[in-house]
């Protein structure tokens, strides 16, 4: 079962900005091979962060509005919030040692 939320436009206020837990957000496209190859180890990640880092999605190709105001140029694009504040970012596809020290440095 996944933990991984999908948002949308209209819910990233709720889902990220207003959350008490950090949040990872990933900023993807269903055309994105990198997107794909990393989505396996996200969906890991979350049951492994499960109730310390919530995970959430955000399509580039119909959350356009939120993706411009992060500036989001490449993808896939992993940006960390902490009290509704990004507070690390990483592009492109990294292993899963590398997203998890993403995390484990930022939270």
């Amino acid at each position: 079962m996944s933990n991984i939320v999908n948002t949308t436009d209209s819910q990233f206020q709720s889902d990220v900005l207003e959350s008490q837990t950090p949040v990872l957000v990933d900023f993807w496209a269903a055309w994105c091979g990198p997107c794909k190859a990393i989505a396996p180890v996200l969906e890991d990640l979350s049951r492994e962060y499960e109730g310390k880092v919530k995970i959430v999605k955000v399509d580039v190709t119909s959350c356009e509005e939120t993706a411009v105001n992060y500036n989001i140029r490449n993808i896939p694009a992993l940006l960390l919030f902490k009290n509704g504040e990004v507070v690390a970012q990483q592009v492109g596809a990294s292993p899963r040692s590398k997203l998890v020290s993403f995390i484990d440095d930022n939270i």
